[in-house]
């Protein structure tokens, strides 16, 4: 019966991550660039159970065999393996602000790679993201909302004339003193990237390459942004689903519950 007990908390816990990543989505519909989250469940490993026999042998020592009888396999319940972003482009949308970018995905050569944006961070190492909602500091430059510089192809920050500039498709940002490439890396598996907060990425595994040495192909829109991926709706409805399951294994388990308070009450009593 402590079986039932384990299965039904598992999947209790399972749907609770699961709701969790599910309102971290819903939460971060508005954001620029934020990319959702897929939760993936599995079950546990299975186990076989055998049933333990004996069996007496009528010999001058008594001899006694034991054999197994195989039964069946059995799960011990499911688990939230890990969360998976979803790195499908999101809507495009107009907002006027020159310092403003979006990347609009036109060819990547491997299906799982992805395009993004290059930022110095606070440890002086690359972080990637599909956030373009950027702003110009105090010294002109052009950094992200959290004061990160955003790096051109070379790596260096982007000086922009204190605002004064203007993009073309392929990534230039032209000024009056020249013109210089924003930087754009391009990663062949968008899974070995590892979500760090304010819609930044650590690349972990691989290696990410300007894009301008590959056969990728994504155009820069000034003015514009990237918005979420999240579907509202469909968010909405798993989050329900999610509610649900944990709502069945909740039931699983105060069933159980009364059951193991029988046993140990009235049986114990009977006796």
């Amino acid at each position: 019966m402590l079986r039932g007990y384990y299965t039904a908390a598992s999947g209790m816990m399972a749907q609770q991550r699961n709701q969790e990543m599910i309102s971290n989505n819903l939460a971060n519909a508005r954001t620029p660039g934020y990319k959702a989250d897929k939760a993936a469940l599995r079950a546990f490993p299975e186990m076989l159970i055998y049933q333990m026999k004996s069996k007496n042998i009528p010999t001058e020592n008594g001899l006694t065999l034991r054999s197994n009888e195989p039964i069946g396999s059995l799960t011990t319940g499911v688990y939230a393996q890990e969360s998976i972003p979803h790195f499908a482009q999101g809507p495009i949308r107009e907002t006027g602000m020159p310092t403003d970018f979006a990347l609009v995905d036109r060819y990547f050569p491997d299906e799982a790679g992805g395009a993004f944006f290059t930022v110095e961070a606070a440890d002086g190492d690359v972080r990637y993201t599909r956030n373009g909602h950027f702003t110009v500091d105090g010294q002109g430059y052009l950094t992200n909302n959290d004061g990160l510089y955003v790096l051109d192809h070379n790596g260096n920050r982007i000086m922009t004339n204190n605002g004064d500039f203007h993009v073309t498709p392929e990534g230039s940002i032209v000024t009056n003193d020249g013109a210089t490439t924003i930087g754009i890396a391009y990663i062949d598996n968008v899974q070995n990237l590892v979500k760090e907060g304010h819609d930044l990425h650590r690349l972990e595994n691989g290696n990410a390459v300007n894009i301008n040495n590959t056969e990728a192909e994504v155009n820069v829109l000034q003015h514009t942004l990237e918005s979420s991926n999240v579907d509202v709706s469909q968010s909405m409805t798993e989050m329900i689903a999610a509610y649900r399951v944990f709502e069945q294994n909740q039931r699983v388990l105060k069933a159980y519950d009364e059951s193991m308070g029988k046993a140990v009450n009235d049986v114990a009593r009977l006796g």
